[in-house]
């Protein structure tokens, strides 16, 4: 079976006017992602942010709950925090999976809307399940990623539907389904 990684990218992203930006790293997003991936299993979160400052943040955030009071106070959340790592870029992520498995991974972009080479969970289920290969998915904060850079990546996993037409789902809640429905039984 395929290992998951999950890379959760604050810049380049879009703001609500579709205006390329940086998003801040946020609290929640740091631990709330964290435990899902410690559920269903992901090898490695990575939190990726240009911005030193930001990166710096999100070490402290972590920090609490990793040392001291916090890491005695709940050790389940210093499990969690365990998988992530805080990175620059893309770049540094792909190196570090390529390093760990003498193969890049097959990068995975996640939108809320649908392009050519999109794949169905189903697919990428069976992909994950019959290959070795390592899978990359990728998560934009703000209104997404990019779109040449999710035309970029090697499938695009199709939009999450509700029964309404309104679709703006927290990134939180987008891991969360997501990753049940590649790894949930």
């Amino acid at each position: 079976m395929a290992d998951i990684y999950l890379a959760l990218i604050h810049a380049p992203v879009y703001n609500k006017n579709m205006e390329t930006v940086a998003t801040s790293i946020t609290n929640l997003d740091l631990h709330d992602i964290a435990r899902c991936a410690t559920t269903y299993g992901v090898k490695r979160y990575y939190v990726v942010h240009p911005a030193e400052a930001q990166r710096q943040l999100a070490k402290r955030i972590m920090g609490f709950w990793q040392e001291g009071y916090g890491a005695d106070y709940n050790p389940d959340r210093q499990e969690a925090f365990s998988r992530v790592k805080i990175a620059d870029n893309l770049a540094e992520v792909y190196a570090e999976i390529k390093e760990m498995h003498g193969i890049g991974p097959i990068k995975v972009a996640t939108d809320a809307r649908k392009y050519a080479n999109t794949v169905t969970y189903s697919q990428l289920r069976e992909d994950m399940e019959t290959s070795e290969t390592p899978i990359l998915l990728l998560f934009g904060t703000g209104w997404g990623l990019l779109k040449e850079d999710v035309e970029n990546m090697d499938q695009i996993l199709e939009p999450i539907y509700g029964p309404t037409e309104y679709n703006h789902l927290s990134v939180r809640s987008a891991v969360a389904i997501i990753l049940d429905r590649l790894r949930g039984h």
